[in-house]
């Protein structure tokens, strides 16, 4: 997948659904009258990672399967849902054993999913997507799920990262929301001198502290130079990633995150967050829906806004982390492939749209026409970001090799606890390996 996404004209989020629901169901309902090779009835599996209380898709996706099998008796689809980390080692171990499940939850595609689209485990897609099909995606998604000239996904949702602010404790401490560096770090300081704790970050997990790190690379460096580090890795030990480490390190002596940090998971980080126990958040907009659920002490409190540039840094506001399209797969080993893309492609679409409209992201499809009115604050404000983007780089991890991956993110915990130097950070960083990907 492309790691760098060049601004198209828009991404259409003046949003409608085109008919396109219709037209699936009716493409698929013919689809329902096809019998698996002894008479009975298709059945297939489906692997996801929509778990989480917090995760609007976890409510959609088996509405959606529901509807598929109501509507389609002869193809049938049973789904097994697994949380983040254990979803990743589970499916790992399937594909390498050839047993992974009929269809099944990407996690991002990028370097993840290369290893088994090199070796022969994923579907090869292309032949079943139409030019009509294409043509109900948003601009530059058929872009973005083409890898060597063929197509083994369909999107389903699109996210960016962003600041997350808590109005309310800003201004009780009396500290203005950051543009730049030096009023990131001022209000750092007025935040702790309230004893509110400046900002949350989940690090038992290791990727939300990635994403505080690639963010400050990305405004310190600049996207164009990021993107050329990841194909040249020696350009990692550079004095603009140095800065970038540097700032990191000084932003956790400042106090700038919480001292639980480390043995904070994921999801107690969002639950902190939603409980008001911090100012500020870096994540993606699938928090959205978290913070504006009626349970949450945030809701209405929150504003989303670019990470703050940096006065001495060679990156924009319009650079945006994320931008990466979510999908589905097929196994190579299913016995039911055109059953099988069919129920992929109801899914793509009708996750797309309907988790929009939930918050659960941003939509690959177009969708002009769909009532919009009861999307939230949060949601909107990120779609409008979205719009100001000039270019996306994708979450790292995604991009980097597997290995090169975790080490990365186990550098940025010592960067953060204090257990390296800027300098050792980029040296090692610069041992990476490149990535496999085309960007």
């Amino acid at each position: 997948m492309k790691a760098l996404l060049k601004k198209t004209a828009s991404i259409v989020l003046a949003l409608g659904l085109v008919g396109s629901m219709a037209a699936c169901s009716s493409n698929s309902s013919s689809s329902g009258e096809k019998k698996s090779g002894d008479g009975g009835t298709v059945k297939l599996t489906l692997w996801d990672q929509s778990v989480g209380n917090t995760d609007p898709s976890a409510k959609i996706l088996p509405e959606i399967i529901k509807k598929w099998n109501s509507d389609h008796p002869n193809i049938q689809v049973e789904r097994t849902g697994t949380t983040g980390e254990q979803f990743k080692t589970k499916i790992k171990t399937a594909l390498a054993a050839n047993e992974a499940p009929d269809l099944f939850y990407g996690m991002g595609g990028g370097s993840f999913m290369q290893p088994y689209i090199d070796s022969g485990n994923v579907l090869d897609i292309t032949s079943y997507v139409t030019d009509d099909l294409k043509a109900k995606m948003a601009p530059g998604m058929e872009k973005g799920i083409t890898t060597n000239g063929k197509i083994y996904t369909l999107p389903v949702y699109t996210h960016i990262a962003s600041l997350y602010v808590n109005t309310e404790l800003f201004d009780k401490a009396g500290a203005k929301l950051p543009t730049n560096y030096t009023e990131l770090l001022d209000a750092v300081t007025k935040l702790k001198a309230a004893n509110i704790t400046p900002a949350v970050i989940g690090e038992k997990d290791r990727w939300p502290g990635m994403y505080w790190y690639d963010i400050v690379a990305m405004r310190q460096a600049g996207n164009e130079a990021v993107m050329a580090a990841f194909k040249d890795p020696s350009k990692w030990d550079s004095p603009d990633f140095v800065a970038a480490a540097t700032k990191m390190q000084e932003m956790a002596k400042a106090g700038a995150f919480n001292s639980s940090m480390f043995s904070m998971s994921y999801d107690e980080m969002l639950g902190a967050f939603n409980a008001g126990n911090a100012a500020m958040m870096f994540q993606a907009n699938w928090v959205n829906a978290g913070i504006d659920d009626p349970s949450s002490k945030t809701k209405g409190k929150v504003k989303v806004i670019p990470f703050p540039i940096f006065e001495d840094g060679k990156g924009t506001n319009t650079e945006f982390f994320g931008g990466g399209q979510d999908g589905f797969y097929v196994s190579n080993t299913t016995k039911h492939p055109k059953e099988a893309v069919e129920f992929l492609t109801y899914l793509s679409e009708q996750l797309g749209t309907q988790g929009f409209l939930a918050g659960a992201g941003l939509p690959c499809w177009k969708t002009e026409g769909l009532d919009t009115s009861k999307l939230s604050e949060l949601d909107k404000s990120s779609a409008d970001l979205m719009n100001t983007a000039t270019s996306f780089i994708t979450w790292w991890d995604n991009i980097l090799p597997a290995d090169s991956a975790e080490t990365h993110k186990n550098l940025i915990a010592q960067l953060l606890a204090g257990d390296m130097t800027p300098q050792d950070f980029c040296k090692q960083m610069a041992q990476l390996k490149a990535t496999e990907l085309s960007l």
